[in-house]
């Protein structure tokens, strides 16, 4: 005969505890220890057993990756390898109103244009609602059917009646199955409710978008398991003070996870930037020091974008050193080197590193760029316009070599520039570029002859 007992689990990794404890002590959290029901069943003996299934040799196996389906939305396309894979879970996770609800409406929209059947769940918005945000963003498909529900079970009859192609459930917390008298939201019921919407998917070959709540750390919150339980985790980032939008795939099983797609939030919904370089450098001052382009590798695709540097006279102990966009460690590590190669003193100075447009560039590929915009802005002399650095920085103070030179070079040159500063070893693979300048430097020395 079954029998119910409490215990408390941890709403931020699943530990479970007989008693309740103020600290989880497997992730260190406080207070996070909910209390739950959960009935035991002494007779039962797992899940039913499906048909016996012999194993196949690897050889005999079939399987179909090309077919996928394309929304038409090339940033987003790109970003899932290629298109949608039948039968795959997508989790997507990001800041409130970062425009999750919007992207994805607007690509299941354009994945039921071709007559397939799309069903958008929303457990936080009524159907009202989710019209109202359709006419405001212009969308309309008589094929993309839409169903506020919260009820697991309600969901997946829905679903069997329905057979869409794709599903979207939005969000997988608000969602709660009638086996766990938990509350929505907590760790068993996201588990429980994913475990099964993703089984659905599958078993029927329905593409199934998942959306996720994040923390305040900005992990997606639930159980760590569910990130492993899906195919593509992707994380839609952005800052409320810009209008861009990048949505970067941080687990993939049938695509790379270097990809990312750069959107620009409009009144008329999310726009897709296929040319993200030159919006980022659309507002560059040409005549201000501390300015500098650097090209990024993101994926296959090279991004030029700015970074400001500033260097001001500190009247603190212990200077400031902020940075936006890349990585703190990075730059005093480069301050460090020209500190010692070059004889500038940054003891007395805070120095302040902003990337242009609210991106992240975390490459070495831009140690050049930033030691160049920190010379420039210590020394008051703006660098040339037209020109874009590319290299490491060693302790030593050389240039040392970077990956993909050539479509770096050549996105600056698709986009007018007539310089580019980049290592010597780089410098010589590249004798058949012509446009833009090629001048190759071994070290820090080369590099300021030039500059100043």
């Amino acid at each position: 005969m079954a029998r119910a007992r409490v215990i408390y689990e941890c709403q931020s990794c699943g530990f479970q505890s007989p008693k309740w404890l103020g600290r989880c002590p497997d992730c260190g959290q406080w207070n996070s220890l909910v209390e739950e029901a959960v009935t035991v069943d002494p007779g039962a003996r797992g899940g039913e057993a499906g048909p016996a299934h012999a194993p196949s040799p690897i050889d005999a196996v079939t399987a179909d990756t090309d077919r996928r389906l394309r929304s038409g939305i090339e940033e987003f396309d790109r970003v899932l390898g290629g298109g949608l894979v039948d039968g795959s879970a997508v989790l997507i996770g990001g800041d409130p109103g970062i425009g999750k609800s919007t992207l994805l409406l607007q690509a299941v929209a354009a994945l039921s244009r071709d007559g397939s059947p799309c069903l958008y769940v929303s457990g936080e918005e009524s159907e009202q609602q989710v019209k109202m945000r359709a006419r405001r963003i212009a969308l309309g498909a008589s094929s993309l059917l839409v169903l506020s529900e919260t009820s697991l079970e309600r969901i997946l009859e829905q679903v069997k009646a329905v057979k869409p192609a794709v599903l979207v459930v939005d969000s997988i917390q608000t969602v709660h199955t009638s086996a766990i008298s938990s509350a929505p939201g907590s760790i068993g019921q996201v588990r429980e409710c994913s475990s099964a919407l993703i089984s659905l998917a599958k078993k029927s070959g329905i593409g199934t978008f998942l959306v996720g709540h994040v923390t305040k750390d900005g992990a997606i919150a639930g159980p760590r398991v569910l990130e492993h339980m899906v195919d593509t985790v992707l994380y839609f980032e952005g800052e409320r003070g810009h209008s861009f939008r990048i949505l970067r795939a941080v687990k993939n099983r049938f695509g790379s996870t270097n990809e990312i797609g750069v959107f620009e939030m409009q009144e008329a919904g999310l726009r897709e930037v296929p040319n993200p370089s030159q919006i980022f450098l659309s507002e560059r001052p040409l005549d201000g020091s501390g300015s500098v382009v650097v090209p990024s590798m993101e994926g296959t695709r090279p991004i030029l974008v700015e970074i400001q540097s500033l260097v001001t006279r500190s009247y603190l102990n212990l200077p400031r050193r902020t940075c936006i966009g890349v990585d703190t460690n990075r730059v005093a590590l480069i301050l460090a080197i020209l500190e010692k190669r070059k004889g500038m003193n940054f003891y007395d100075k805070d120095v302040f590193i902003n990337v242009a447009g609210g991106v992240s560039v975390s490459e070495p590929a831009v140690d050049l760029g930033i030691a160049a915009g920190v010379a420039s802005s210590a020394l008051d002399r703006p660098l040339d316009p037209h020109t874009v650095f590319v290299g490491e920085l060693g302790l030593a103070g050389e240039i040392r070599t970077v990956t993909r030179a050539e479509a770096r070079v050549a996105e600056a040159g698709k986009l007018g520039f007539r310089r580019c500063i980049l290592p010597q070893g780089n410098c010589r693979q590249l004798p058949h570029v012509e446009q833009p300048e090629l001048v190759g430097v071994v070290s820090l020395e080369e590099c300021w002859e030039i500059l100043f």
